[in-house]
């Protein structure tokens, strides 16, 4: 377990309070209340970090609505366009539905639910020579327990590094990647998504 994690260790030993859901369901039903009091009682910099806070959620909801009224926006290109279109893209309709796609994930990146599958149906297994480089350490090089990552690399947000002195993989900050770009199969549109997790 990460070093941090210490509420939710003491979560899984001891549980939660028997009413700890009527507890969250009232605050939350009182939230309102306590944001509008907030914003007539507060001065100085504390009202000024408030409504900073405040300004940030209304974007956030305005964005969220947005996605809601384009969800359904699909509509087929003019159909005498400027430009001419050539013989192989005659018979395809380009629905204006990307654009929507893209703003819905932004949105759900920003609220850290965005879950994606990657379909990777053909993945060719690579050996430890071709994946890994043995570094020799100790005083005379003569200990090669040590390995390097030399290939794209996917960490965890909750990974904790070993000490320099202990670590047996060493993974390059260069090689690691947090985000995947996806290519969505009907529409064509390419979005860079944060990888979740990579299954064996």
């Amino acid at each position: 377990m990460p070093q941090n994690e210490y509420m939710e260790r003491w979560r899984k030993l001891h549980g939660r309070r028997l009413d700890h859901e009527e507890r969250v369901r009232k605050r939350e039903a009182r939230a309102g209340h306590k944001a509008s009091e907030d914003a007539k009682e507060l001065r100085g910099l504390r009202a000024k970090l408030k409504q900073q806070q405040r300004r940030k959620e209304k974007i956030q909801m305005k964005k969220q609505i947005k996605a809601h009224e384009e969800r359904n926006v699909k509509s087929a290109t003019d159909k005498d366009p400027s430009t001419p279109v050539p013989s192989y893209l005659l018979d395809r309709s380009n629905p204006t539905q990307a654009k929507a796609l893209s703003s819905s994930i932004k949105n759900k990146r920003a609220d850290k639910a965005a879950r994606f599958s990657v379909p990777l149906p053909k993945v060719r297994g690579i050996s430890e020579e071709e994946m890994f480089k043995v570094v020799n350490t100790g005083k005379r090089k003569n200990k090669s327990w040590k390995r390097m990552v030399t290939k794209p690399t996917f960490v965890g947000p909750d990974f904790t590094r070993r000490p320099v002195k202990y670590e047996r993989f060493i993974r390059p900050m260069g090689l690691r990647y947090k985000k995947a770009n996806v290519t969505h199969p009907e529409l064509g549109v390419t979005v860079q998504l944060p990888i979740l997790g990579v299954k064996k």
